[in-house]
């Protein structure tokens, strides 16, 4: 059993209705994934909203404004307690430099969705949250 501390991810939306994404290599895939902004809680009972908020600052230099929750999964739970605590947010410019071995990569909402179906993005937390977000926009 793999204990872990908890993350939080955000699917942040651009005022021009772009969604930011993240581009880094992961280790443990030997591949260079595509990914919505996340980290895990720095601290035990870290603020899950204000770990998004922060990470979304750190990984992409935007800003979250109007920040949402949208759903919490749980990864792996086979063998991790891992569990991911999903938020929707408007992301706002706010002039910083973003993470080191981290590129910022915008997509629209459609091509996001494409790179789903089409494999481009594989990770699950990425994968749950932008579907979790077209369901949000179907049921507004």
């Amino acid at each position: 059993m793999v204990h872990h501390p908890g993350a939080c991810a955000v699917v942040a939306v651009t005022e021009t209705g772009e969604f930011l994404l993240v581009k880094q290599f992961r280790e443990a895939v030997r591949k260079t994934l595509l990914e919505i902004p996340a980290g895990i809680y720095d601290v035990k009972g870290e603020d899950p909203a204000g770990c998004a908020v922060r990470e979304l600052m750190e990984e992409t230099g935007y800003r979250a404004a109007d920040l949402r929750p949208l759903a919490t999964i749980y990864t792996s739970p086979g063998f991790a307690d891992e569990r991911i605590d999903l938020f929707l947010a408007r992301a706002e410019e706010a002039g910083g430099p973003g993470e080191e071995g981290v590129e910022v990569v915008r997509m629209s909402f459609a091509e996001a969705l494409a790179a789903v179906r089409d494999g481009r993005i594989r990770d699950a937390k990425t994968v749950c949250g932008l579907l979790m977000a077209e369901h949000r926009r179907v049921a507004s």
